[in-house]
């Protein structure tokens, strides 16, 4: 025991140890897409320059870092945010761009005191805070929604939730008058959560060619959302439960899992989330728009996906999709200053979208491989 003691003072662990550990901590998953993330910055900034394209050295000011991506990613962020609670409990939400378009209009409505929930008697007009509240609730009843149909209907959630998809569309245009944008440019402290800028004053130094602009509230907003989100589902029994259900469902209802009220939980979750971008959206465009939130679940899904969810549920991260999220922000935000039009941007969305899902396949695969072996062996 004294020599072995002795030994451990002589020779002291190896750093490798120490890499070892920080790299478990990180998961090789999370850094494979920051290796991704700086190869992606490689290709814009320097590599696209041989190839005679410009614009890729203006990736790296406080312009396009603060005013474009970090706002730019801000709304798929929070889509995405809430895609990984259902993906991993082994659902999956179509409908979540349509729930933002129900959102915004609804918050807007409410705002300006127009449209069907605008004319409700006890909401009181020019309240942000009621606006933003009222935003969310849609977003969570849209989601309670869903979550009947997949618990209680008992159909297949791709089936439900794209289904949903149309009908919540169709509700976004059916709230508002004739079903044109709701404005709310008239309301300053609305449209602050999309315009406003935390540490305007601070003493950075000027990035390529571009001052200091301060930190988008957007961006705080979604940090503090992702953050919240990924401590409820590290640490609570609902997301301990959200993981049992995408694992192994049987097994979770014999653990005395009630899968039901989880999977509404989970939706619900993800509808409020919605929500909450749907009123951002009212707030960036200043006007609630039944079409705010047209595509945005592509992108959202994408990054859940590429994040490292599994297909089949039981495995993800807010982390690896925020990691994700910056990544696909990356790529669009590239795209536009290197000139490359839409229809391009949407080839290459879809593209990455094939293969997150390949990869996704191929973990799952290799995981079964590694458990068969185990239980050969045994």
């Amino acid at each position: 025991m004294n020599q072995e003691l002795t030994k451990q003072a002589v020779f002291p662990k190896k750093q490798g140890d120490t890499f070892k550990r920080a790299i478990s901590a990180i998961g090789t998953d999370n850094l494979s897409l920051m290796f991704a993330i700086l190869i992606l910055l490689l290709l814009i900034t320097v590599v696209s320059g041989w190839f005679g394209y410009s614009g890729g050295d203006k990736f790296f000011s406080w312009q396009n870092l603060m005013n474009s991506l970090a706002q730019a990613i801000v709304i798929v962020g929070l889509l995405a945010v809430g895609e990984t609670v259902v993906i991993v409990g082994g659902g999956l939400d179509i409908s979540v761009g349509s729930v933002a378009s129900v959102g915004s209009v609804v918050a807007a409505s409410v705002l300006v005191g127009v449209g069907t929930f605008g004319s409700i008697a006890f909401l009181p007009t020019n309240n942000v805070m009621v606006a933003v509240l009222a935003g969310i609730v849609a977003g969570m009843m849209a989601g309670a929604i869903n979550g009947f149909i997949v618990t209680v209907l008992k159909v297949n959630p791709i089936i439900a939730t794209l289904g949903t998809l149309a009908a919540f569309g169709g509700v976004a245009f059916l709230l508002v008058p004739e079903g044109k944008p709701v404005g709310v440019f008239t309301e300053p402290a609305f449209t602050w959560m999309a315009q406003g800028r935390f540490l305007t004053e601070a003493p950075i130094p000027a990035l390529g060619g571009s001052k200091w602009t301060g930190i988008p509230v957007l961006t705080v907003i979604l940090l503090f959302v992702a953050a919240g989100v990924h401590v409820l589902m590290r640490y609570s029994d609902f997301g301990r439960a959200v993981y049992a259900i995408g694992g192994n469902d049987k097994a979770a209802r014999l653990a005395g899992i009630n899968l039901s009220r989880v999977r509404m939980q989970m939706y619900m979750l993800s509808g409020g989330i919605a929500g909450l971008a749907g009123v951002l959206l009212a707030a960036r465009t200043t006007s609630g728009n039944p079409i705010n939130g047209v595509g945005l679940e592509l992108q959202a899904i994408t990054a859940v996906f590429l994040g490292g969810a599994a297909t089949d549920g039981g495995r993800g991260t807010i982390f690896g999709t925020f990691l994700a999220v910056i990544l696909v922000g990356i790529l669009n935000n590239g795209m536009n200053l290197l000139g490359f039009n839409t229809f391009i941007q949407r080839v290459a969305l879809g593209l990455l979208l094939i293969a997150a899902v390949a990869i996704s396949q191929w973990r799952q695969a290799r995981a079964e491989r590694a458990r068969t072996r185990i239980a050969a062996e045994a």
